[in-house]
């Protein structure tokens, strides 16, 4: 895995010529294995001898992995992400209610509202500047990242540092030193918003989580509350953010896929989901272990072995969607079959929130800025860094009336 990231797709069609199953070779050497194709993804996502505890992962148990390794965060995070069984349903019933499709709908007024309000500030942005604006910097990140520190209680004075934080987080491309600073501050964030809110309580998920812990214990540690904001605050943000840039840049680059939505022949529902398949925001997610040896696919996948789920592949996987999978198509019957969000019991407890966030997005900044498009061509946008997260660093577009 190249850990500068980059565009996944012409690698993701050559491994899955070869088979639905990689053997891939992990920064610092560590070996270890990506599911590809969208049947064995699928299948792979709820089989019953997969964990996600880290115990199972047989390098970090015999002391393989250093400290600074940059997807060590991945692997012992202490969250939901990182649970399994009883564990896992424990600690995902503490935040479930926060993230139903009625909350998410309850939170529509809120989500519009921050939403016209970023979007004077893209406009503004390109008249202070030469027309043009980083619609990631300016519209994308600030939304999805808005919405959940407000769920979280977070002060919005952290959302900046919060956001760089994440980025260094879930970077494949940084040096131990810098991995572990990131992480060491991100927790120091994330302890000073408990403590505020533990001083505080208000009607936000930090509070009730904080109270949760403190009428019953065993319910909630300390790292897993911790460990349970970090989770929410990356993933929370960064897919969303991840989502709504991808769909802006296949929007402005199919102008016929456009067309269709500003024809009623397609609705912004149907963008979000093409989008989620045609260019999922994750693009390999770490981590899973077979408990036992997993033949998957007709390949042998050795316990404890660490495997990237492929999202990025398994979304334009022919034998899933067609002969002509790679092409963004929003009539297509198969995009809501897709796997971005994930499948079994640890899909994504935000999926109607960023669903909701990234539908809003897009009707509104298209009709705002109906002649929007890329300031420069697609080939020169910078690619996001990392192999985890599949996006562009930055989108400068005209935000055209």
């Amino acid at each position: 895995m190249d850990p500068a990231g980059g565009c996944p797709h012409a690698d993701n069609a050559r491994l899955l010529a070869r088979g639905a199953v990689a053997q891939v070779v992990l920064p610092g050497e560590v070996a270890g294995m990506a599911v590809l194709g969208h049947d064995a993804l699928k299948e792979f996502l709820a089989h019953p001898d997969v964990a996600k505890d880290a115990e199972h992962f047989t390098a970090l148990r015999e002391g393989r992995i250093p400290d600074g390794w940059p997807l060590k965060t991945f692997a012992t995070v202490r969250g939901m992400t990182t649970a399994d069984g009883a564990d896992h349903r424990r600690l995902r019933a503490l935040v479930s209610k926060a993230f139903t499709a009625h909350r998410a709908a309850e939170l529509r007024p809120r989500v519009e509202t921050v939403t016209e309000q970023l979007l004077d500030g893209l406009g503004a942005a390109a008249v202070a500047g030469d027309g043009t604006a980083d619609l990631r910097r300016h519209f994308a990140m600030p939304l999805p990242m808005g919405v959940i520190c407000e769920l979280l209680g977070v002060d919005p004075r952290y959302q900046d540092r919060l956001h760089h934080l994440s980025n260094q987080v879930v970077a494949t491309d940084i040096g131990p030193e810098e991995a572990m600073a990131a992480n060491k501050e991100l927790v120091d964030v994330l302890a000073v918003v408990v403590a505020t809110r533990t001083a505080d309580p208000g009607p936000d998920l930090t509070s009730a989580l904080v109270a949760a812990r403190e009428e019953d214990g065993d319910r909630l540690s300390g790292p897993e509350l911790i460990g349970t904001l970090l989770l929410m605050v990356i993933a929370g943000h960064e897919t969303t953010l991840n989502l709504i840039t991808n769909a802006v840049r296949a929007l402005c680059t199919h102008r016929d896929q456009l067309a269709l939505v500003r024809e009623a022949r397609a609705s912004w529902a149907d963008v979000v989901e093409e989008t989620l398949r045609w260019d999922s925001p994750v693009s390999y997610f770490p981590f899973r272990y077979p408990t036992k040896d997993l033949t998957l696919d007709g390949t042998l996948i050795p316990k404890g072995t660490p495997v990237l789920a492929g999202y990025s592949a398994a979304g334009r996987d022919r034998a899933a969607h067609g002969p002509d999978a790679d092409r963004f198509d929003l009539t297509r019957a198969s995009a809501a079959q897709h796997l971005s969000l994930g499948h079994g019991p640890h899909y994504c407890l935000g999926a109607p929130l960023a669903r909701l966030e990234a539908t809003i997005a897009l009707e509104r900044l298209f009709t705002r800025f109906p002649e929007l498009d890329l300031a420069v061509p697609e080939a020169e946008l910078p690619r996001h860094a990392g192999f985890v997260g599949n996006s562009v660093g930055e989108l400068p577009v005209r935000p055209v009336p």
